[in-house]
């Protein structure tokens, strides 16, 4: 299991700090977990399984 720091999760989702931190807040992006006192990480895999999903809405038939 990995755990990337913010900038490995702007890089690997081609999003913005605020736009991260914003969907956070409205429980649409994983959310991070301590590492230390003023540190922050997220699980890759969470963040691959959020990539995907967006993926999965993307190629889902329009009605």
């Amino acid at each position: 299991m990995r755990v990337l720091k913010i900038r490995e999760v702007l890089l690997k989702t081609s999003l913005g700090k605020t736009a991260i931190y914003a969907l956070i807040k409205t429980s649409n992006f994983p959310k991070p977990i301590s590492l230390g006192v003023r540190s922050v990480g997220w699980i890759e895999a969470e963040i691959d399984a959020w990539i995907l999903e967006k993926i999965g809405l993307r190629d889902r038939p329009s009605k």
